[in-house]
């Protein structure tokens, strides 16, 4: 598995893994308009958004962010997304780091993977330790988390009513 820039070329795969998904929410993956991604022109526009953000915020109340697709043999399994900064609400509730695997390939070690990836990203951007967040109801991604080294900080309750694990990973190579 590689983590690549998003790439309009992987457009079906991009768009099977949404039928998998169906309608579900992605974390890690920067979906503001699932239906536009359908097509392709609307998928193409996507993706250079995606990448602009690197430089530039998605808008107001957004950071910038670097955005990785997990990919094998030329077919995207899902998305990590770095965000270089934390707003008050990513410093309570979403953390530097989301990340989401397409359903048909999970259990197979890839968000660790992914994880794992994007930590180089964050030390280059000088960033220490980065913050990821789980679902209190997702065991899944908080055994990836503390296999990636996480250690617990706390647990707070979102707007909606949702309560969330809250993690802190060191981003040098002897964290």
């Amino acid at each position: 598995m590689d983590l690549v820039a998003p790439d309009p070329a992987l457009f079906p795969s991009f768009r099977a893994s949404m039928r998998e998904w169906d309608g579900a929410h992605q974390d890690g993956a920067g979906i503001r308009d699932a239906a536009s991604l359908l097509e392709r022109e609307g998928f193409e526009t996507w993706v250079a958004q995606l990448l602009a953000e690197e430089a530039e915020p998605a808008g107001p109340g957004f950071v910038t962010c670097t955005y990785r697709w997990l990919v094998e043999d030329g077919e995207y399994l899902g998305s990590v997304a770095l965000r270089h900064e934390l707003n008050d609400y990513l410093a309570r509730f979403g953390g530097h780091v989301g990340y989401g695997v397409r359903p048909s390939a999970r259990g197979r070690g890839l968000a660790t993977q992914a994880l794992r990836g994007i930590l180089p990203f964050a030390r280059r951007r000088g960033i220490d330790e980065v913050l990821v967040t789980c679902d209190e109801q997702n065991p899944a991604s908080r055994t990836v988390i503390e296999r990636c080294g996480g250690r617990f900080e706390d647990a707070v309750q979102d707007d909606d009513g949702r309560t969330l694990r809250r993690y802190w990973i060191g981003t040098s190579p002897s964290a």
